[in-house]
């Protein structure tokens, strides 16, 4: 019965692999600020496209990195109302003369 016992290795177990001859990618290391002033690193891979800010893993707040790259300031696209959509179609002089047909029907049906 003991030779049907299961043989098998735990959760947190060991690879069998052989790491001898493995070569790991390159790295490089990248620090941040915490508006609290926490300072970190991560390490990054060499071809990685690098994050301009990270979460403190001691506070939870946006930190900046240590070497001042900031974002782009993106340009504020305002929103566009009725108005600015009409005004697209039409030109203040046609909107004038609809207005005037209009107005006419309506005096016309009192």
């Amino acid at each position: 019965m003991a030779d049907k016992a299961l043989r098998g290795r735990g959760l947190g177990s060991k690879s069998l692999a052989d790491s001898s001859g493995v070569e790991l990618a390159a790295r490089q290391d990248l620090d941040f600020d915490c508006p609290n002033g926490h300072h970190f690193s991560r390490t990054f891979a060499e071809e990685a496209e690098l994050p301009l800010e990270w979460e403190c893993p001691r506070c939870g707040q946006t930190a900046l990195r240590s070497d001042g790259s900031r974002a782009e300031a993106k340009e504020a696209k305002h929103q566009r109302t009725h108005w600015d959509m009409l005004r697209e179609r039409r030109s203040i002089p046609e909107l004038e003369e609809i207005l005037a047909e209009r107005l006419q029907e309506l005096r016309g049906q009192q």
